[in-house]
């Protein structure tokens, strides 16, 4: 089943993190500008302005609680980086890579906001 359409399930400690071809198929399923930074999935998004990161960023938020598994965030003017572990194994789950995939699919532009 494609990632994004999956749950994230709860991880328990003594859950094996993912290694050789399990880690590889489900990298080569997400979009290409992942990377594996040691035992963390990474991925830095380009936006206009800071504005425009910040919208990202609770976007992901918003999935991010949906799902219950929460990447660590880095804010900066024009960029957001995302990376995910799963903290219960010190490494890397499916559930890193379910909300990764749902992450690719938020629009990376903001939506006017309205006066009021």
């Amino acid at each position: 089943m494609e990632l994004a359409k999956r749950q994230c399930v709860p991880c328990r400690a003594d859950t094996p993190g993912l290694s050789g071809e399990p880690l590889a198929t489900l990298l080569g399923q997400l979009a290409p500008d992942w990377e594996l930074a040691g035992d963390r999935l990474r991925k830095t998004f380009r936006f206009p302005d800071f504005a425009a990161a910040l919208a990202f960023v609770n976007r992901v938020a918003e999935v991010a609680e949906r799902e219950q598994h929460h990447p660590d965030i880095f804010l900066a003017w024009g960029r957001a980086t995302l990376e995910m572990w799963t903290h219960a194994i010190a490494g890397l789950s499916e559930n890193d890579f379910i909300l990764a995939a749902k992450i690719d699919q938020l629009p990376l532009e903001a939506k006017p906001q309205r006066a009021q």
